[in-house]
């Protein structure tokens, strides 16, 4: 933004203002023949000069403001990470007293299952008594009926054989 005041040069607000007015005054100056150096207005760069030292105080401050509020930002975002990492913390601790509950939760669990298998070693040691008899039980009956086919069929024998028994 610029403002026209009594001595005919325009104010710039703003360090960046001022810095386009000084570059455009450079870029626009005449040209020296045969050289790259350019005229320029001394009373004009001055003035534009003046207005850099002018505005930098102001820039300084708002430079300064946006540095405090990022401070601020900061703090703010340190302060949630603290209360954060102590409810963690916290979490953590109670988590920890539940692992001793949850410890003695598992050891039951081992005796239960340990019980459980004594007890069914016990079932299938009695499963296989009882079929062990039932079989030596099946084992003499079979050996009877094989005593009485025996002697069935030697008594059949002793007629087939001709001249003996008749």
């Amino acid at each position: 933004m610029t403002e026209h005041v009594d001595d005919g040069v325009e104010r710039t607000e703003g360090v960046g203002g001022v810095l386009d007015a000084l570059e455009d005054a450079v870029t626009q100056a005449r040209a020296m023949p045969m050289s790259s150096s350019v005229l320029v207005n001394r009373a004009e760069i001055l003035e534009l000069v003046d207005q850099v030292r002018a505005a930098l105080p102001s820039q300084l401050h708002q430079a300064d403001e946006v540095l405090a509020d990022a401070d601020a930002a900061r703090a703010a975002a340190q302060a949630e990470a603290d209360a954060l990492l102590a409810r963690a913390r916290s979490r953590a601790a109670a988590l920890v007293e539940q692992e001793s509950i949850v410890t003695a939760a598992q050891s039951r669990a081992a005796e239960i299952l340990a019980e459980a298998q004594e007890t069914a070693e016990a079932l299938r040691r009695d499963a296989d008594d009882y079929c062990d008899r039932r079989l030596a039980d099946f084992e003499i009956d079979l050996g009877k009926v094989l005593s009485q086919v025996q002697a069935g069929r030697a008594k059949l024998a002793g007629r087939l054989v001709p001249g003996e028994n008749a």
